[in-house]
């Protein structure tokens, strides 16, 4: 029986999209028993196990919701549908899909969600790797783009040196304007469950 695990990253920055991983993995994995949540391993260890999965996995999908869409929708209904998109991607179709967390997205396959599942579900460990790898990368990239605000070290997240450069160079395209932080420099007013 094929079983998906989900998890997401990228809920709580101010800048970039949330991205959401599904990951199915083989019963002969080498691996197994050493997928841990993302924030737990070292970057180097992360690092590895992203190139490990990306070979091994038996199906993996990587899927993301916008800035644009989290403002619009707020960022639980974002990561839903971040994760709703990957599952949906999966080359193949799971049996069951086990999601990190207490919030359920809309699928039409049997799901359930597991409490600090990215500890206690090898499969959703796998999607929280996958999903921080990719999304770490991605926020490098921005980076480039628009290198005055370091999204390449903090990831988008309120540390006191992105906030000094938002205060400093304002608002970019890639900064989640419904977020309170950025709301307040823009003059606009901020989703109160933020």
């Amino acid at each position: 029986m094929w079983v998906a695990g989900v998890d997401e990253v990228g809920r709580g920055p101010l800048a970039g999209p949330v991205v959401a991983a599904a990951v199915m993995l083989r019963g002969d994995d080498p691996m197994l028993g050493r997928y841990r949540d993302s924030k737990k391993l070292s970057a180097a260890r992360r690092s590895r196990l992203y190139h490990h999965l990306r070979r091994h996995a038996a199906a993996r999908a990587v899927a993301l919701a916008t800035v644009e869409e989290i403002d619009r929708l707020n960022i639980l209904q974002a990561t839903l549908l971040a994760m709703q998109r990957a599952v949906a991607r999966l080359p193949v179709t799971p049996h069951r899909v086990l999601i990190d967390g207490n919030a359920l997205p809309q699928l039409t396959l049997p799901a359930e969600t597991v409490v600090g599942g990215d500890d206690a579900v090898q499969q959703i460990a796998a999607a929280s790797i996958l999903a921080k790898e990719v999304r770490d990368r991605l926020m490098r990239r921005l980076h480039h783009h628009f290198p005055g605000y370091d999204l390449h070290r903090h990831k988008g997240y309120p540390t006191r040196a992105h906030l000094d450069a938002l205060a400093r160079l304002g608002v970019s395209p890639v900064h989640r304007r419904s977020f309170g932080p950025v709301a307040r420099l823009i003059g606009a007013s901020a989703d109160p469950a933020r």
